[in-house]
């Protein structure tokens, strides 16, 4: 889990972003396993959100490996009513951006970029100071198990 530190910086991140770009309608930092981090999404359900761009990001890895496109980047959809675009933010994150059909989509992706570059950097170094600092386990060290007798042939 992400130390709540980090997680106030993200949310941190989020709001700065929104300001920033008024036509956002939310903005959603979650894992790539999809829990949430953080989210600015009034009026939306972030944990739905969430658990729809960690399977959406599921689909976007294969297809960008099946066809040699390298890494995952970003993912856009584009509805009736606006878009929806999500960004790789780090080794463990993405973002998610929900925003309304007159934005720039220029912009959009600048901003997106950005901000997921920087809730990468925040998450990454939070989960590699927890990782460091994290006492080394008192549980006693477990030996494998003694196989037992082999099956026998009819």
């Amino acid at each position: 889990m992400v130390p709540e530190v980090a997680v106030q910086d993200v949310l941190d991140e989020l709001q700065r972003l929104r300001a920033r770009v008024p036509l956002l309608s939310g903005a959603v930092a979650a894992s790539t396993d999809g829990l949430v981090l953080a989210h600015d999404a009034p009026g939306l359900e972030a944990e739905g959100i969430a658990a729809l761009t960690a399977a959406g990001l599921g689909v976007a890895l294969r297809m960008a490996e099946a066809t040699g496109r390298g890494g995952f980047r970003e993912l856009l959809v584009r509805g009736e009513s606006g878009y929806l675009a999500t960004y790789a933010a780090g080794s463990s994150a993405v973002l998610t951006l929900l925003a309304e059909d007159r934005i720039n989509v220029g912009r959009l992706h600048l901003e997106g970029r950005r901000a997921g570059a920087r809730i990468g950097e925040l998450v990454d170094t939070a989960l590699e100071r927890a990782v460091h600092s994290a006492p080394p386990s008192s549980a006693p060290e477990r030996r494998p198990a003694q196989p037992g007798p082999l099956p026998h042939r009819t």
